[in-house]
């Protein structure tokens, strides 16, 4: 049943439906595309570093095998296969240089004669901007040697997606594909004379985009490092356009890149990947290093959580820390119901994991990830802390966005000789539970351990309620049950291993499913369950090298 705010989400998104309906009818019209004709640049007023198009191209060598099609068939093959990547020529990033211009030639020309006017799928914004760009970073090779007739149909075509998106950016609330179109718009400024407008337009744009989606950090407001690691690249691609064309760069853009490299700098795994919080999967770092490797970072810049993350080190431990509170209901689409969940490294391997956002494997795996069973926290009476969007017109509009929100309280940091950590209380299952949970996470210096207490405080005592807290295990890693029952054995080669304890609990150990790749995996989860009903509870565990 629908509550006030529910009705206003879907009055909207019904309306925002509507509008898309009708305007997709006029974008296919004669009108509509009579209007986005404009002057029509004869040459290019900048060679852009094509090279520049692998910051942003998810392909690697070999993985898109151009020379494989020929080019009057290469059309054919792209309706047998996943339409957006072939349409958003990212795979441009991966030719010969030296011997496919031409072919490259002939499939933009064969794209223009079929797809020149709107088309809803090959005109979709997200595909159309990747276009655009992947053409513009290229311009030199698919221009090389074309004929006349081409060179004007190819700019033309650039001009009539360019008045596309103009026309159309002020209406797209998604940030990815905001962040697409700025770029788009500012590449074709830089690189058009007559185009000029487009870069004052991008920039003054990106500005506000600046202002509304990131915190005094520079860490996106959704609190998805993946949205952080996306966004940050095409900065980057702006930023080294710009730089490249000896253009004046905004202070605001060499201002958000510092602080979002700074952000990722915080996050960085000692396996170069993102510790697996609210949306985020395996996203390889090691392309940031050039830019890392510059970016100093001061003691009277240094922070202990950055974007809800709290961070420890301590000699060859590493522990990420969910310290913070859902974002709000339109920056929520990738949150995870993980409050108080952590991942934990020793010598450079992961240990502790959650078990990743499964948007990568498909929509049941991303459904399953945002589970706060999937974070290695507590669940009681198997049910999620947050609530997400069932709606399937509100998720169409908004995306898998959230019902319900929390707080998180008293947050406390300890640094001393002995130890570095904190502890931190979440509201989560106070409406329904009348129940508060508090962890309390350390790093020890000389015992080079982990503890960990736990507390579940019961406001209304006459509710029963079933506890159980997991310990997510990274899929590369054995785990045996010790014969004392309070402990596990977890096997992290054949002469290393660690052990989890629970004083006076009973663990067990059970079957779990990690998501943060291209697929599923089998792993383990250490958990420790019961049954409380007229007390508060509290538990004691630690992980420590076996001796």
């Amino acid at each position: 049943m629908f509550g006030l705010k529910d009705a206003y989400f879907y009055f909207v998104a019904t309306q925002i439906t509507l509008i898309k309906f009708f305007k997709k009818i006029y974008f296919s019209s004669s009108h509509y595309n009579k209007s986005l004709k404009s002057k029509i640049p004869t040459q290019i007023n900048f060679n852009p570093n094509s090279y520049l198009l692998s910051i942003i191209s998810p392909y690697e060598k070999k993985s898109f095998k151009i020379n494989e099609i020929k080019p009057n068939e290469f059309w054919v093959e792209s309706k047998k296969r996943n339409i957006a990547n072939y349409h958003n020529f990212f795979w441009l990033s991966l030719i010969d240089r030296k011997i496919d211009g031409k072919n490259i030639q002939k499939i933009i020309y064969l794209w223009i004669f079929k797809y020149s006017n709107f088309k809803r799928k090959i005109w979709e914004t997200s595909t159309l901007c990747k276009r655009m760009i992947s053409w513009i970073l290229n311009v030199d090779i698919i221009i090389n040697n074309a004929s006349f007739e081409f060179k004007e149909k190819f700019f033309e075509n650039i001009i009539l997606q360019c008045n596309h998106l103009k026309k159309n950016i002020r209406f797209e609330n998604n940030p990815i594909i905001k962040i697409e179109a700025l770029t788009a718009l500012i590449l074709s400024g830089i690189v058009f004379k007559e185009c000029e407008e487009n870069y004052k337009i991008g920039t003054k744009e990106l500005e506000k985009f600046v202002k509304y989606f990131f915190d005094d950090d520079g860490f996106p407001m959704t609190r998805s490092a993946n949205d952080l690691v996306y966004i940050t690249k095409y900065f980057l691609l702006c930023y080294e356009n710009i730089k490249d064309a000896q253009l004046y760069l905004p202070e605001f853009l060499d201002a958000i890149i510092k602080k979002n490299l700074s952000c990722i700098k915080f996050l960085k795994t000692p396996d170069n990947h993102l510790p697996l919080f609210n949306g985020a999967s395996e996203n390889d770092l090691l392309f940031f290093n050039k830019y890392l490797e510059d970016l100093k970072v001061t003691r009277k810049d240094k922070k202990n959580s950055i974007g809800g993350i709290f961070y420890a080190k301590s000699k060859q431990q590493v522990l990420y820390f969910d310290v913070g509170a859902p974002p709000s209901k339109n920056f929520s689409k990738n949150y995870q119901s993980g409050p108080l969940s952590f991942e934990y490294f020793l010598d450079g391997t992961k240990i502790i994991t959650n078990c990743g956002f499964g948007s990568n494997i498909s929509n049941k795996a991303e459904l399953l990830s945002r589970l706060t069973a999937s974070q290695s926290t507590l669940t009681i009476n198997d049910t999620s802390i947050t609530k997400f969007e069932r709606n399937k017109l509100i998720n169409k509009i908004f995306g898998n966005s959230i019902k319900n929100t929390f707080k998180t309280n008293e947050l406390k940091i300890k640094n001393d000789k002995n130890s570095v950590g904190c502890s931190i209380s979440h509201s989560g299952y106070e409406k329904n539970y009348n129940c508060i949970h508090k962890r309390e996470i350390y790093l020890d210096h000389d015992k080079n351990k982990l503890s960990g207490f736990d507390y579940i405080f019961k406001k209304n005592y006459g509710i029963p309620i079933r506890y159980v807290f997991r310990f997510h295990i990274n899929p590369q890693l054995t785990t045996v049950k010790t014969m004392s029952g309070n402990s596990v054995l977890i096997q992290i080669s054949k002469n290393k291993s660690l052990i989890f304890t629970a004083k006076d609990e009973k663990v067990e150990i059970e079957k779990s499913i990690y998501l943060g790749g291209k697929k599923i995996l089998d792993n383990t989860c250490i958990t420790i369950s019961g049954n409380l009903v007229n007390k508060d509870k509290s538990f004691i565990w630690e992980i420590k090298k076996k001796i």
